[in-house]
This record gives structure tokens, sequence and C-alpha cells, in this order.
């Protein structure tokens, strides 16, 4: 699902209407019938519903959508902030065909006391993504008195008075209070990253075909439908090898959870078989976490971490592995950074580094080169600041810029976790996953998502191609956010775990089954 900017989106509309032959005032029922559809999924218990129209095509959204709940039985009431003789095109055709009596207000003190605004809901269809702030007069006094009636509000394709193009959240604007978006054919990067709503914000599809789709912005959102393939039924024949077999490599005294919750990630994603190569005295611990977990012990420090030598122990067991997955609790120990230099460029199967595995690489970044073989990096922003000699605030600032250049100059995959964790390929596009929640701040989060990680890339869908490989590590973000969000709601965000993430990945599965099944595709915030 492309991200595409405001102009993008009107040549998309213009393009369908030209080459496809599909009439706009088509997508415009559509579009509006969209958001009658979300009213009754979401808000079927309101009975009065306020439209606030402006009037440009968003108020022609608004028309249809008020027709549409009206002959659904809704009691629909109409603002509209124009006289009904400005109307044009599309938007006077749908004013014509809605069967509602509109209250009309050209002026601001019309506005005060009008019932419209203590409805159970209200629609704002009053400016759509082709405006630019700061919005003024009649409409930013609609904007301010839907904002002060204290009932939801759902915004039809973008709440009134936000900059569609933003990439960060805008607190000095005036907009529209949305408890939801409604929007179409294919989100804007202010759907993606301004904050627009705390509620669903979702993606209609209105007619527009898929070539017609286009962005010059290189980023996609991540859909269950990108990776359909990793939810489908197992095959009645399946057997352990073609789900694979992955190896974690981690651990160390007082570290043992990160690489077990990396094992036990995996084994929930649905690998055949997950080893976690561990220090020797460490092993006992991690094989106490779970019996499905096989364990190797590997040559340790005085200070029961993994050493050099451990490089030829592993080599033995790599010819069995279809990935292998390095960092969880690794520590940062000398001896171990020696170990992590000599085994990430003699690593020939796909690698996942995680944690300590990225800081052993802290100003010198040189060996992750994926060029000889699929290489995937996890990076929160402090070890990425470390990765590129930035601080964690030039990381922040510019997520999108620094992840795609590090992508495209190590030929790697790079995921920067975070709010709105970023999926980086190195062909230049990069991927945003738009699960997860403040409550998975917690430690070992992490080392679960590395663990999904290497479960899904091990898997017999992966190996087709690199193409399918991207396709794993999106499909693993995407999993680990949505276990995140359940996690949330069973445990509320200041109780949640690690391992509460990886207990809801089973529900994780179950639910993005049924999103890829769906026409329509919704996200929180």
């Amino acid at each position: 699902m492309k991200i595409t900017t405001a102009a993008e989106m009107r040549q998309i509309d213009q393009s369908t209407s030209e080459v496809f032959k599909l009439p706009s005032i088509e997508l415009m029922e559509h579009a509006g019938t969209a958001v009658a559809e979300l009213v009754l999924r979401y808000y079927s218990g309101a009975q009065t519903i306020g439209v606030i129209c402006g009037k440009g095509n968003n108020g022609g959204d608004g028309f249809v959508a008020a027709r549409r709940l009206r002959e659904l039985g809704k009691d629909v009431r109409v603002l509209l902030l124009a006289d009904s003789a400005e109307l044009r095109g599309d938007a006077a055709e749908m004013y014509d065909r809605m069967k509602v009596a509109p209250i009309i207000v050209k002026k601001a003190e019309e506005l005060r006391e009008r019932e419209i605004l203590q409805c159970d809901l209200l629609i704002d269809a009053i400016l759509g993504t082709g405006f630019r702030p700061p919005v003024t007069g009649l409409y930013a006094q609609a904007i301010e008195a839907m904002n002060a009636s204290g009932v939801p509000i759902i915004a039809v394709d973008i709440p009134s008075g936000a900059d569609a193009d933003a990439t960060a959240p805008d607190s000095t604007s005036l907009r529209t209070r949305a408890d939801a978006v409604v929007t179409f054919t294919a989100p804007r990067p202010a759907h993606v990253f301004a904050e627009l709503t705390p509620g669903i914000t979702e993606v209609a599809p209105i007619g527009s075909p898929d070539e017609v789709i286009v962005s010059s912005l290189g980023l996609e959102v991540i859909t269950p439908r990108d990776f359909a393939e990793f939810l489908a039924p197992r095959i009645p024949e399946g057997q352990k090898g073609i789900y694979g077999h992955a190896l974690i490599v981690g651990g160390s005294f007082g570290k043992s959870g990160a690489a077990a919750m990396a094992g036990l990630a995996c084994l929930r994603s649905g690998v055949g078989l997950a080893t976690v190569a561990t220090p020797r005295s460490v092993l006992p611990t991690v094989a106490s976490y779970a019996p499905e977990l096989m364990t190797e012990p590997v040559a340790e420090s005085d200070s029961g971490t993994i050493t050099a030598e451990a490089v030829a122990q592993i080599d033995p067991l790599l010819k069995a592995m279809n990935v292998v997955a390095l960092g969880p609790g690794i520590s940062r120990n000398p001896e171990t950074v020696s170990f992590v230099h000599q085994f990430v460029p003699a690593c020939p199967k796909p690698l996942v580094i995680d944690a300590d595995g990225l800081n052993a690489f802290a100003g010198n970044t040189s060996a992750l080169d994926g060029r000889s073989r699929f290489l995937v990096l996890t990076p929160h922003p402090g070890e990425m600041a470390r990765l590129t000699g930035k601080s964690i605030r030039e990381v922040q600032a510019d997520r999108i810029g620094i992840a795609r250049a590090f992508a495209k100059q190590h030929h790697c995959v790079l995921v920067l976790k975070g709010h709105r964790t970023l999926v980086a390929l190195p062909n230049g596009t990069v991927w945003v996953n738009v699960t997860g929640n403040p409550g998975m701040a917690t430690g070992g989060a992490g080392d679960v998502l590395t663990g999904i990680i290497a479960g899904l890339l091990a898997q017999e869908h992966a190996m087709k191609s690199p193409d399918a490989q991207a396709n794993a590590v999106t499909a693993a973000v995407y999993l680990h956010g949505l276990a995140g969000d359940i996690a949330r709601e069973r445990m509320g965000e200041d109780s949640l775990i690690a391992t509460d993430i990886i207990a809801a990945l089973p529900e994780a599965f179950r639910r993005a089954q049924q999103q890829a099944a769906r026409q329509t595709f919704c996200f929180h915030g």
C-alpha cells in the first residue's frame, strides 16, 4: 500500500477517470459509502448523525454519506457551510441526490447553538487532503465548534485543517479533533506519521486500479495482504524441514533471557526447529525456559560471554541451518566483540543482527555488507546512532532518510525500531509499520522481534527469492507490533512485558489472516 502525496492522489483520481473511464462521480459515491459503512461498523449505536460539509469534493463525499445513512434508517442532519449555489460539479450533483434539507450557514455567528452539533456523532466533511493550513474564517469557526461539541467525530479523508503531506505531528495548526478517519485508495504521509487520530484510520478502496496508484515517495505501508503467503494454511504433508531450522546465537551471564525469548518467539512464528547457541555456563538456564528449544554450548570467557573460539564450534552447525540470528543478550565484552567481528563476515547463511551484535560495529560498519548473503539489521535509535556516528536526536529527526541511506550503502534490510518502525530495503523502498504501541518499550521486546524475523526467514516461503525474504521481514515487524497491541488489550500498556508479546503471537497470526481477506485496511493512530 503506497503512501502518496496530496498532489499524487489528485492525479490518481484523474487518471482513474480519464484512463480507466471510471467517472469521478462514481469515485465520490464509493467514498461516501465507505464513510457510512465505517459508521455502521464502529458507531452503530449512534442514532442522530450530523454531517458538516464544505463546498468542495469533501463536502460531496459527506452528501453521499448522509444519503446512505438516511437510507439505513439513521436520523441524519446536514450543515452546509456555504450557499448551495456555490457548489460545483460532482458535489452539486450529490447535493441534489441527497434529499436531505440542509441547514445553510454562511456566517460564523449562525453556528451558535446549532442543535446539529449535539448529535450522537458528527461527520467532518469540510476540507480534504488538497487543503494547506492554516484554516480561517467560517471553516475555522466550524472546526472549533465541532471540537467543543464533546461528541465523537469521524473525518472524511483527513481531519479538516490538517496538512496531508505532513510527516510529523503538528500541535500548532487548527484541525478537527477526529476520533476516526476514513481515507481512500492510499494514505498520505499525515495519515501515517502525523498522529491525526487516537482511533481508527481506515483506508478504503473506491475503484482506482493498482496501475494508477503511483508515488515518488518510495514509502509503503505494511499490510497483511503483502505477506499473505506466510498466513496461508499449512499443507497436509508439511513437515519440520519445510518450516526450517533457525539458529539463535546469544546470551551471556545475567542475560540468558534475551536469547531464550528470541528462541521462543522464533518457535511461535512457526519455524520447524530452533536452536540457541549460548555460553556453556548459561545453557542450563536457557534450556529451562522451554523444552521445545534446542541448545548448543559454546566457548565462554571468564565473565560468561561468548568468545572467538565459538566461531569454529558454530561452523559445523550452519550446514543444517536456514537462518542465523546474532545478538540477543550477547554483551559487549571485548572477547565477545572479537567473536562477532570474526563470525559476521564468515557466516554464509541469511543473518539477522540485533542488540550488542550491532554495537560491536559502532564506528566501523564496513563488515556489515549484505551482498554475499541476505542481511537484516534491527537497531533501535540508540544503536542506529552508534552505527552512523550521529546523535539519537539526529536519527529521530530523519528516520526515513537515514534508514534508506544505510540500507542502500550496506546492501541490507534495515529495521529501524520505534514508533512507526521502518523496514528499509537496499533498492530504496521503505516500508512503514503501523502496528505496535508504547507498552512495547520494555526490555526484551527487541529480542522477540529478532526471533520472529528469524523464524519467518527460515521457512520455505522465504527461500524463494530476495523479495520473499524481504516480505518475511515486513511480516515479522507487522506481527510483532500486532501481538504487542493484543498484549496491550489483555494487560494494559503499563504492565506489558516482552513474554506477553510472545504469548499473543498466535492471536496475531489469526487476526492478520482475517485482515488479509478484507478490502479495507485499518490501523490505529
